[in-house]
């Protein structure tokens, strides 16, 4: 190879020596015009055919061993030298502006609807009155509900009160029953002393007649006699004292009294037995007693609970926060019953733009990272809030992930639903080893280079690390300064000579 370098500068050198002669030919002819001397004509072209063929001989042997020496010459490739530097890795995309936080009115009233004093599309600000109730009819609805209060107050307060009265009633019975129940048995316990009483004396008169009639004929047979006569005289007495004895008369008079006691006692037992069975039936039961506390305080809070919703209307439905109206279902002059859809709006306070990432950013991509968003021209902070954890198909098929940004800094210049750009900075790493993106390729073995190394090209596997849309990190397999190859063509293989040429 060195020979062949060497013959090319002699046939160089050849060159340069004829295209001299040829020069001091022409001044030779130059110089015999200006003498006037005519020259030989014959000799005169023989010089120059020998000039001629001298340097198209020269020119064929300089081109043959250009060619050579083109052959055995290592090929010269641009390359880029890998560098340190910081890297920032982001995602661009774009999506919808869509608000947080949305809120349907629902009408909280039967009343009639005032004014509408809204349209979708609408701006409003916090506390601005959206829509307003017609006076008189919420007036009226009022006084109704406060009717209703009432009502509901009254009836409990008389269940109260009744069960009270039974309660009492039964009370009253069973006291009365028990000092009865007592009457009842010390007046049945006199009555039958009264009788045993009776029963014993007339028992005792009896006997002693007997006695009187026995002894009597024992005299029989003596009539006249003083005896005889007493003891007829006593028999005579004996019966009258049985059918008119003073004792028995009295205790069967107080007998009479005692018996006329005891059917009272009785009768007002009754009373009193059928006193407790209705008021042990009309009187509440523990559950009964629940259930009429709790069905007051259900009443008691519908009542109270419709009162304030008709207080809290009085002023009309306003705005909770700023933002946009975005349906409205109201009619002005109908009246809204309880639970009709009035209108929605939509915050502008708390807004985010969604967008899908797809599965090659999904790893990228974190809750709480920076992001940028512009809108219209304007740009404001941003941050990941929120990362959905299914996926769902977009118009092409393919599988994302929703991914919500939120708008750190809104004004007045974000509108819903318009599109907005999205820079999200997923990972930064500082004095990193950097090479351009187009240096890496894949193959079966994974991410590699082609580098240039004393003349000849190398293949190194490296391991890569954030990316941008230029630059990608290298983590290891490429050391800072090394000269890469940045357009590989079909022809750049593992080995072969090159010479490089550096780009920066």
């Amino acid at each position: 190879m060195e020979r062949l370098w060497r013959i090319l500068i002699m046939m160089q050198h050849w060159h340069r020596i004829l295209e001299e002669k040829m020069e001091e030919e022409k001044k030779a002819e130059k110089k015999v015009k200006k003498e006037k001397k005519p020259a030989d004509p014959a000799k005169r072209k023989k010089k120059r055919r020998i000039i001629i063929l001298s340097a198209v001989g020269v020119f064929i042997l300089y081109v043959i061993i250009s060619n050579v020496v083109a052959a055995n010459t290592p090929m010269q490739i641009m390359t880029t030298a890998a560098e340190r530097g910081d890297i920032r890795q982001t995602i661009n995309t774009s999506g919808n502006v869509t608000s947080n936080e949305e809120k349907t009115y629902f009408s909280n009233v039967n009343v009639k609807i005032g004014s509408v004093n809204v349209a979708a599309g609408d701006a409003v600000k916090k506390g601005d009155v959206l829509i307003s109730y017609d006076e008189s009819d919420l007036s009226r609805a009022t006084e109704l509900a406060q009717l209703d209060k009432q009502a509901a107050e009254g009836s409990y307060r008389n269940s109260v009160q009744t069960n009270n009265e039974k309660l009492g009633d039964l009370n009253e019975a069973n006291v009365n029953m028990e000092v009865l129940d007592q009457q009842i048995a010390d007046t049945e316990a006199y009555i039958k002393g009264l009788n045993n009483k009776i029963q014993k004396k007339k028992d005792e008169l009896a006997l002693f007649g007997t006695q009187l009639q026995i002894s009597l004929l024992d005299w029989q047979d003596q009539p006249d006699s003083d005896e005889y006569m007493n003891l007829q005289k006593m028999v005579q007495e004996n019966n009258y004292e049985q059918s008119h004895n003073k004792e028995i008369e009295g205790w069967e008079s107080e007998l009479e009294v005692y018996n006329d006691m005891l059917s009272k006692y009785k009768e007002y037992r009754s009373e009193m037995k059928s006193q407790k069975s209705s008021a042990d039936s009309s009187k509440m039961t523990a559950g009964a007693k629940e259930e009429l506390e709790a069905g007051n305080q259900t009443k008691e809070i519908q009542s109270e609970d419709k009162l304030a919703k008709l207080e809290a209307v009085s002023d009309g439905v306003t705005a909770e926060f700023d933002g946009v109206i975005t349906a409205v279902s109201a009619v002005e002059g109908s009246t809204a019953a309880e639970g009709t859809e009035l209108l929605k709006l939509e915050s502008t306070e708390d807004v985010c733009v969604k967008i899908s990432v797809t599965k090659y950013d999904l790893d990228k991509i974190a809750l709480s990272q920076k992001a940028t968003v512009t809108i219209g021209g304007r740009e404001y902070e941003g941050e990941v809030s929120r990362i959905d954890k299914m996926a769902q198909k977009n118009d092409s098929g393919a599988a994302v992930v929703g991914t919500e940004i939120k708008i750190l800094d809104p004004d007045s210049d974000v509108y819903l639903g318009v599109e907005a750009k999205v820079v999200i900075e997923t990972a930064e790493v500082k004095d990193a080893v950097l090479v351009p993106v187009t240096a890496v390729n894949v193959d079966s073995t994974g991410e590699f280079v082609y580098a240039i190394e004393n003349n000849v090209i190398v293949k190194k596997q490296v391991e890569t690390g954030i990316s941008s849309d230029t630059m990608v990190e290298i983590l290891s397999g490429v050391s800072e300064g090394d000269q890469l190859i940045t357009e590989v063509t079909g022809d750049i293989t593992e080995g072969m000579a090159a010479v490089a040429v550096p780009m920066n």
